[in-house]
């Protein structure tokens, strides 16, 4: 499965549009403003997320910000995503035909006008690379143990396979 890549891409609240990772502070973190190029210090204090680490609910379970972007991507096969001023009914209709499983108590329109308009930025900035989706192995007992870190006797929890057993 493919998906976009967000690395170092991050949104601060309080500050509009998105910024990139630049490097670690004393005081923070510098970062770039994807909009005007200007380099800012993000204060420790400041609610920094990684655009990796965000979701939108689905009445399953959760879709990676990367997914729905990709899905934005595909969909919109060159032509402009609606802007994210348009009318409230008209965002929720793109979402529902673009994420039709998305929980539309939980997802609120504000949410939906921040994702088209960090999408639309990122794809200004050139900066919606597609990647192939690394295969979820969380959960899997069966992994090999690598060379650096085989299992011992020591520890014989590490070869478990029943969940269960391992508590």
């Amino acid at each position: 499965m493919k998906t976009i890549e967000l690395k170092d891409i991050l949104s601060i609240s309080g500050k509009g549009g998105l910024f990139k990772y630049v490097a670690q502070a004393r005081n923070g973190i510098v970062v770039e403003s994807l909009s005007d190029g200007k380099r800012h210090v993000a204060p420790t204090t400041a609610r920094v997320s990684s655009l990796k680490d965000i979701a939108i609910f689905t009445y399953d379970d959760e879709s990676p910000l990367s997914d729905i972007f990709y899905l934005m991507y595909e969909n919109s096969e060159g032509t402009p995503l609606p802007s994210h001023k348009v009318s409230a009914e008209e965002l929720k209709r793109y979402f529902q035909e673009l994420v039709p499983e998305y929980d539309e108590d939980r997802v609120y329109v504000s949410d939906i006008r921040k994702v088209i308009q960090w999408y639309n930025q990122l794809k200004e900035n050139d900066m919606l690379e597609v990647i192939e989706k690394e295969a979820d192995t969380k959960g899997e007992g069966n992994a090999a143990p690598d060379e650096n870190n085989e299992a011992s006797d020591e520890n014989p929890e590490t070869l478990v396979d029943d969940p269960e057993q391992a508590k």
